[in-house]
């Protein structure tokens, strides 16, 4: 049976260019803080991916700190963010990832802000927290579960004029849509390489030339003693060379096709009964399509689909982690146990797109079938 991969929002596969770098990488054997040619050679292969990143993400070199990942990096702003200004609350959105509120609510108080049905933030309520002083404003770029995008322009003037720091977790904006470090205005910005066809296990925080925040991991003095543990060398060479392969023309005719081939999903789905589209219809990422499915159990959905080849996901009540409902859709007020989530991916094709119009109905029809 053929499979058809439409979960490359929780995962993308490795890039051929990333498994190349990855491999070729494992046969160093130096530590990149040793002054031996061994030791050299590893810290050649990690600037040189430094700079790929920096490259891409529009960043400087020091303002690249390769982590294990998104989620690393996120537990470190909150953690370095909660010792530099104990006690002051973070604001963050109500669809904001569990990693993000978590981290924020280990570390002190959290003002929650609401989002509209559509998963936008209320800007009116985020700018009136500023009164309270808060040490940080976490807003995602992209939401994981119904791709809404976030206009950043007003809460970056916000957070400069009040001296608030701005963390953006662009997890799943990376690698799928133009990102310029420098341009978008945010002190700091959580990245994950496997999101977008690079390493599993690497990531980055960017920040801010001259922001100094306590290090999370102490230990050593790798990332100019911001993050302590030896460099994941292999990792890191496959996350900068996948970043040096998306070009702004190769990564523009990717976001484009995701479009397209989203667009296809949301309209030929969205038309079936019980089927509703979510996340704002116009300011959302290129690459994820969420829909709320009337009267059927999400995980039913889910092993029908995979029953016929097609792997997705739902942001409701079925993670294999967990069986809760969605506090991302339950922000929205719609209804946090019936989802599907489909995402597409550099592997994706229009015909993985037209097997998946036709396995949707059909599972559909099957289980309401079943109902009494």
């Amino acid at each position: 049976m053929t499979r058809h991969y439409f979960d490359h929002a929780s995962t993308s596969p490795l890039r051929p260019v990333g498994r190349a770098a990855l491999n070729e990488a494992l046969d160093l054997t130096g530590d990149p803080g040793r002054i031996h040619s061994e030791g050299m050679a590893c810290r050649h292969t990690v600037e040189v991916a430094r700079q790929q990143v920096v490259d891409f993400f529009g960043a400087r070199s020091r303002e690249v700190i390769f982590t294990s990942g998104a989620t690393e990096s996120i537990a470190a702003v909150c953690f370095g963010v909660a010792q530099r200004n104990p006690g002051a609350p973070s604001v963050l959105s109500a669809m904001e990832h569990s990693a993000v509120r978590l981290n924020a609510q280990r570390h002190g108080p959290v003002k929650l802000i609401s989002v509209d049905e559509t998963g936008r933030v209320d800007l009116d309520q985020l700018l009136a927290t500023f009164s309270q002083q808060p040490a940080i404003v976490h807003l995602q770029l992209g939401n994981h579960e119904v791709g809404t995008l976030q206009d950043l322009t007003p809460v970056v003037a916000a957070c400069r004029q009040h001296n608030v720091l701005l963390h953006v977790d662009a997890a799943q904006a990376g690698g799928r849509m133009a990102l310029d470090f420098a341009n978008l205005g945010a002190d700091l910005v959580s990245v994950s390489a496997h999101k977008f066809g690079g390493p599993r296990g690497v990531g980055a925080l960017l920040i801010r030339r001259g922001l100094r925040l306590a290090p999370l991991l102490l230990g050593g003095e790798q990332e100019r003693a911001r993050r302590a543990g030896l460099e994941n060398t292999p990792a890191i060479a496959g996350f900068g060379a996948v970043c040096a392969a998306l070009t702004p023309e190769v990564l523009a005719s990717e976001e484009t096709l995701a479009r397209q081939q989203t667009i296809r999903l949301a309209t030929g789905l969205s038309a079936l009964d019980g089927v509703t589209l979510y996340g704002h219809p116009d300011y959302r990422l290129p690459h994820l399509v969420c829909l709320g499915i009337d009267g059927v159990e999400p995980q039913a959905v889910l092993l029908g689909l995979d029953r016929l080849g097609i792997a997705a996901h739902s942001g409701s009540a079925c993670a294999s982690e967990g069986l809760e409902p969605s506090p991302v859709l339950e922000a929205m007020g719609v209804d946090a146990h019936r989802s599907l989530r489909l995402s597409v991916g550099w592997t994706t094709t229009d015909d993985d797109v037209e097997d998946v119009l036709e396995a949707v109905p059909q599972v559909l029809a099957e289980l309401r079938a079943l109902r009494p």
